[in-house]
């Protein structure tokens, strides 16, 4: 995707003046959270923050890329956890190193990262999987990871496939190279994301990379919630708005208000954190051997990959290299689609996830 640097953001400043800047991140009450104590023998425990939505059979597991927090995941949460409360239980968490989780200073691997989600699934609080990984279980597990948590997801799949009803890989990519830099140049590129800038630089510079440029200037597109209009009433609307949720002025604006409140909070995102986590996405690394395994062991018919052409965070040639070597029951790379297409194509996205959990439920015979 060619950077755009004409492409107006709007700045920090006025969006924190708008008055739906309160209600960016939405209030979705869980049906259980808490704090979960992983990787025990693997330099923990350490706890993972975590949140269950919804009371339906389908088991939906969301997984965020880096240094994003589950609020990340929001209009899937509203959608799955509480439009559609009776058919889904949706888990949604921080990965170490970001938001509610702990943030260990030490290595972080994209496979330590798939066994963390492991140990949260397993464990008697979530209850999401029997834990006895000595004997065969039930394929119930519906994964969705997105860049690095689509990283962790294709670990995950390798290590435990005998737990996945479907796989949804989503912008990500077996390893990450530069199919148009040098090695020198890439080497420069990577220690560009580190150079200091200022909020707005920061701020824009991540829009224009995750996001098609076509859609950051038009009309906020968001399906915001309705207070009172789901089965699992909402609360009030967290810091203000009377109690609505607001609207901005651009998908650009809503973008920004997410990220500062994320950025904002000093204890759920910090530059430790991040950089930990982008040593896991930098390192990981399947093989075409690797993954044609784990897809025979899952079953190719459950696996979704998706990519986008003016995806600027990771391009178009990983993710077509990661189709070819997994073989996916559907393969999907899609016009004008940036990196995030949970929040560029809510609409399709949710559809699309939905259909591929229905797929994998009538293959286990619960439909």
């Amino acid at each position: 995707m060619t950077m755009d640097a004409d492409l107006k953001i709007p700045t920090v400043a006025e969006t924190l003046k708008h008055p739906a800047f309160p209600t960016a991140i939405w209030n979705l009450e869980p049906d259980r959270k808490g704090l979960c104590p992983v990787a025990e023998g693997r330099g923990g425990p350490l706890n993972i923050n975590y949140e269950i939505h919804g009371e339906g059979p389908i088991k939906l597991v969301f997984i965020m890329g880096l240094g994003g927090l589950l609020t990340g995941w929001q209009r899937q949460t509203l959608y799955f956890g509480h439009l559609h409360r009776d058919k889904y239980s949706v888990l949604v968490l921080d990965n170490r190193g970001v938001g509610g989780s702990d943030k260990p200073l030490m290595r972080y691997s994209s496979s330590e990262m798939a066994r963390d989600l492991y140990d949260l699934v397993t464990s008697p609080e979530v209850n999401f999987l029997p834990a006895n990984p000595d004997r065969d279980q039930t394929r119930c597990l519906h994964i969705v990871g997105i860049s690095l948590g689509g990283m962790i997801a294709q670990e995950f799949a390798c290590l435990y496939p005998h737990t996945i009803s479907s796989l949804s890989l989503c912008c990500t990519a077996p390893e990450i190279k530069n199919y148009s830099l040098t090695w020198l140049e890439n080497i420069k590129s990577r220690l560009g994301m580190l150079m200091p800038k200022s909020p707005d630089e920061s701020v824009a510079g991540v829009a224009r990379q995750i996001f098609a440029h076509g859609w950051l200037p038009l009309p906020d597109d968001a399906e915001v919630p309705v207070v009172g209009s789901t089965p699992k009433a909402l609360p009030p609307v967290a810091g203000g708005g009377g109690g609505t949720y607001l609207r901005f002025e651009s998908n650009a604006q809503r973008f920004v208000a997410q990220e500062m409140h994320k950025r904002m909070d000093k204890s759920k995102f910090g530059l430790k954190g991040f950089l930990l986590q982008l040593v896991a996405a930098g390192w990981h690394c399947k093989s075409e051997e690797q993954l044609r395994e784990m897809a025979e062991r899952v079953g190719r018919e459950r696996i979704l990959i998706m990519h986008g052409t003016e995806d600027g965070m990771i391009s178009l040639p990983h993710g077509k290299v990661l189709m070819e070597w997994v073989n996916p029951g559907k393969g999907l790379v899609i016009e004008g689609m940036g990196h995030a297409p949970s929040m560029e194509r809510t609409k399709w996205f949710n559809e699309l996830v939905g259909e591929w959990c229905e797929g994998g439920e009538r293959l286990d015979g619960r439909l």
